[in-house]
């Protein structure tokens, strides 16, 4: 028996969180997982988060465990380059009761995005999108934290494959991971949760 079955996901998903993993489903996007949801809201309730940054907005999951963690006034920035996507998580969020100045949603490569928002002004940055682009978020992500901020990377325990192929995500996985232990400014961990969930807090 793993970490997953002692600890995080134990409590159940509402109505909320049921009805976008079920868009999800339709959309063909992959929702995050319980454990990993816990432990993003776990995180956003810790800082006392009022500005966070999400990459990847799906069809609202995560930003649900976010928003419930975060202060009542925060206001989540997610991106996402699908506009079915945030069509989608505006619902989401409308019919899970919070208010629409609660969220703001940017449609477009978060690349393109992430240089146009404020440096410093983040209590924590989310990533969940495809791994080959970790290495060009972390640029970015880092520079987005105030001191004491934390930066998250969702599913970098990646599987590896079978064929002897290279894989560019896992080969960006292993790339962000050193950049983490040699960043000075940060202080890394890994959490057994979520396909492996890196964090870096940024020292103050």
């Amino acid at each position: 028996m793993g970490v997953e079955d002692h600890a995080g996901g134990h409590l159940p998903d509402d109505d909320a969180l049921l009805t976008a993993r079920d868009r999800a489903e339709e959309l063909g996007c992959v929702p995050l997982g319980a454990h990993a949801g816990e432990a993003l809201c776990f995180l956003a309730t810790c800082l006392r988060a009022r500005a966070v940054v999400e990459i990847g907005t799906g069809t609202g999951s995560s930003g649900l465990y976010l928003l419930r963690g975060m202060a009542p006034e925060g206001v989540l920035t997610s991106i996402d380059i699908e506009p079915e996507y945030h069509r989608t998580a505006r619902k989401t969020f409308r019919e899970a009761g919070f208010a629409p100045g609660r969220t703001r949603l940017i449609t477009g490569r978060a690349m393109d995005v992430l240089p146009r928002l404020t440096s410093g002004g983040y209590d924590l940055v989310f990533v969940d999108a495809s791994l080959a682009e970790y290495p060009g978020y972390y640029e970015h992500g880092v520079s987005l934290l105030r001191p004491g901020g934390v930066i998250a990377f969702h599913g970098v325990l990646t599987p590896r494959t079978d064929n002897g192929r290279r894989d560019p995500g896992q080969a960006a996985a292993r790339e962000l991971a050193r950049a983490l232990r040699e960043d000075e400014r940060l202080v890394p961990s890994m959490l057994p949760v979520g396909g492996g969930l890196l964090v870096a807090a940024m020292r103050s």
